[in-house]
C-alpha cells in the first residue's frame, strides 16, 4: 500500500517560516520526481514546487513562490520537505505531495497523493 503522509503544517505570523514533511512508504522512493501542491477553500489546486529523483536536483517552482520556498528530498528517509519563508496570508492552503512516475521535473501526471497538512498564515 502506497502512503505518503504529510506533517509540519501550522499556523504561522506573516513573514515566518514553516518546513513541511511528506514520508512516502510503499513505494521505491528514489525513482519517483516528487511536487507539492496547494488548494485553498473554494479553489482549485495549484502546483507548487517538484523535484526531479536525485537529492539536489532539478527543481521547479511556481511563480508565487520563488526565493521564499525551497523543496528538497532525502532518498535516505524516503522523505520530500518543503521549507517555506516569509510566508503570506495567500499561502494559506491545505498542502499536499505527490508522486510521479513520470520523467523530468514536470511530469503530465502524479501516481500518489497524501491527504494533505493545513497551513495557516496570519496577517
Amino acid at each position: 500500500q502506497v502512503q505518503l503522509v504529510e506533517s509540519g503544517g501550522g499556523l504561522v505570523q506573516a513573514g515566518g517560516s514553516l518546513r513541511l514533511s511528506c514520508a512516502a512508504s510503499g513505494l521505491t522512493f528514489s525513482t519517483y520526481t516528487m511536487g507539492w501542491f496547494r488548494q485553498a477553500p473554494g479553489k482549485e489546486r495549484e502546483f507548487v514546487a517538484a523535484i526531479t529523483v536525485w537529492s539536489g536536483g532539478n527543481t521547479d517552482y511556481v511563480d508565487s513562490v520563488k526565493g521564499r520556498f525551497t523543496i528538497s528530498r532525502d532518498n535516505a528517509k524516503n522523505t520530500v520537505y518543503l521549507q517555506m519563508n516569509s510566508l503570506k496570508p495567500e499561502d494559506t492552503a491545505v498542502y499536499y505531495c505527490a508522486a510521479s512516475r513520470y520523467i523530468g521535473v514536470r511530469p503530465s501526471k502524479y501516481n500518489y497523493w497524501g491527504q494533505g497538512t493545513q497551513v495557516t498564515v496570519s496577517s
